[in-house]
């Protein structure tokens, strides 16, 4: 179970986690599981996104979620994850809607006397009505799936400058990396970091060229192919467009 389930998984553990070996291995494996629980607690915070945007309040969704990813992770839905889907981002997608539409109608077969196991029907609460200038409930899921990436990728990042002994000026240079950085003097960053202007500028496209790498490292590792990086990183890009 993801007892410890959180958006930001150990970074730790940030090259260790591969769909193809969890397509490989399915379930029958314990290495294969083990690296499905991981991806599971790194994508947790999409599976919210999308189940937020369809009206769920935060409490229901959660509750949700913690079904989802147990009966995932109990179950032997991981087999029928086809070769040909090759993204763990789409499996994730695909499955918690089967979830939600098993959970509709074994909620529609209790009301009917079907003689199914009780229900909390707080489960089933019937979602409002989505407001058309929100994010559709898919595209707030890839969002928040873009969003996990970047943030595994830029938490790898500054374990390898602090590694370095550089964990200082990476502190200062980061908001540069996200687009967080307003138009403020380098040339006063640059004293403040014992560098000059040059210098500065140097330092943190060598960090962007890094960082850009990090994130095709994080997205090859929930892609059963590595040659759909660039197609996935398009989507990432476009989802990071929608607000």
């Amino acid at each position: 179970m993801l007892s410890t389930m959180s958006p930001l998984a150990s970074a730790s553990s940030f090259h260790t986690t591969r769909w193809s070996r969890v397509v490989l291995a399915r379930d029958a494996s314990t290495e294969g599981r083990e690296a499905l629980q991981q991806l599971c607690a790194t994508y947790y915070a999409p599976v919210i996104a999308f189940l937020r945007r369809e009206g769920r309040t935060e409490e229901l969704a959660r509750d949700l979620a913690h079904d989802f990813f147990a009966t995932v992770l109990a179950g032997s839905s991981i087999a029928q994850a086809e070769q040909s889907r090759g993204r763990f981002r789409s499996y994730l997608l695909g499955a918690v809607k089967h979830f939600l539409s098993h959970r509709r109608e074994a909620a529609m077969r209790l009301r009917r006397g079907g003689g199914e196991p009780p229900l909390s029907m707080d489960d089933e609460e019937t979602p409002v009505v989505a407001d058309p200038h929100q994010l559709s409930p898919d595209a707030a899921f890839d969002r928040e799936w873009a969003l996990t990436v970047l943030s595994r990728a830029m938490e790898a990042l500054r374990l390898e400058q602090t590694a370095e002994g550089k964990g200082d000026a990476f502190e200062h240079l980061q908001p540069w990396l996200s687009g967080e950085a307003a138009h403020g003097d380098q040339a006063a960053l640059a004293e403040s970091l014992g560098m000059n202007v040059n210098t500065l500028k140097a330092a943190t496209h060598r960090l962007r060229h890094r960082f850009r790498t990090l994130v095709r490292a994080e997205i090859a590792a929930t892609l059963e192919d590595e040659s759909a990086v660039d197609e996935e990183m398009q989507v990432l890009f476009a989802a990071l467009r929608n607000r």
